[in-house]
Order: C-alpha cells, then structure tokens, then sequence
C-alpha cells in the first residue's frame, strides 16, 4: 500500500475526505510495483476546489491538478488525468523499464543560488531543488509531458552533461546541451 501526504490551504482535511482520496488516488498503485509517497493539495480558493496531485513511480513524476466547484469531483478528474498519463505512457515505460534505460541512481543536485537581484523584477520569487537523472532525451521528453511542462532539466546518459528540452510554440521540442569549451 502506498503512503499519503494529504494536506489542505483553507480546508480541513476531515477524515472522510482523507479516505476517499487515499481511496481514489490509490488506485494508481494497481499499475506499478513500486510507487513511492503521494502527496496531494487539496485547496480551496474562492468557489474553486483545486486538488494538486504527485506521484513518484520507478524514478518518474506522475503529476495532476484539477479545479471545479466541488473537491470530491475535482479529486475525481484529477485521477481520471493521471490514469490517463499511465495508459498514454505504460508502453514507453515498460519498454525503458525492460532496457533497463531508467536510471534510478542519483548523480547530483541542481539549484537556483538563492542571491536576490538588485532589480525588483529580477527578484528570484521561487527555488526549486531537484534531482539531476542521467536518461536520453526520448525520456527527459516523456518526463517533461507527464510533469506536463515546458521545459525539463536531466543529465544526458551518455555524455554526463547537463542539457534542457523545451517545447516550443509550434508544439515541437528544443533541445539546449551544455558543454565544456
């Protein structure tokens, strides 16, 4: 069974709600050996019921967030998206899973500096750490869509060097490498 992280912004979370979203969220445990801890927001801002979900599995993010007027619905678009994400992607999962592509090692981590800018619009608002995985940018691609992104930072499999790939306007993907000169 798969352990919860269930918090609530301006809602309690009543032991009802806990339940049916263990409940429902839980259901993704069926498609993966390995699922780690889950954890969901639940907020509630103005008339809109947000629930935001995240979910580790094998060394991938699975990610949703839906918003109605009711949590109990918004809890149950939100699973309807992510197993949307695991039927669109178990192939190419499978497949990297049995290449044995998915690299689940940890190889360093990345972070903003935290120095504050003298510009007021250049103020960073916002640092995100992370973990830095070797993959090929088929994976990083597949990452960044179900983290549904625009951009994903990973560390290139065979070069070691740290690259981005983007979507761009058009609906296609970029790719920036790094590289030593």
């Amino acid at each position: 069974m798969a352990t919860f992280t269930i918090r609530g912004k301006n809602i309690e979370v009543t032991p009802a709600l806990h339940d049916y979203v263990e409940k429902k969220i839980g259901k993704v445990t069926k498609y993966f050996d390995n699922v780690g801890e889950i954890t969901v927001l639940l907020t509630v801002s103005k008339d809109r019921h947000i629930v935001e979900v995240t979910v580790p599995v094998q060394g991938i993010l699975l990610r949703g967030q839906e918003a109605t007027m009711d949590m109990y619905t918004s809890i149950d678009l939100v699973i309807e998206k992510i197993e949307r994400q695991i039927r669109k992607y178990k192939t190419k999962l499978e497949r990297r899973f049995r290449e044995g592509s998915m690299k689940t090692e940890l190889m360093s981590q990345g972070a903003g500096s935290g120095k504050q800018a003298e510009d007021e619009d250049e103020v960073v608002i916002k640092t995100k750490r992370f973990i830095v995985k070797p993959m090929d940018v088929q994976e990083a691609i597949m990452q960044m869509n179900l983290l549904n992104h625009d951009f994903f930072v990973y560390r290139d499999d065979k070069t070691e060097d740290v690259n981005v790939v983007y979507r761009r306007k058009d609906g296609k993907y970029g790719l920036i490498e790094s590289g030593v000169q």
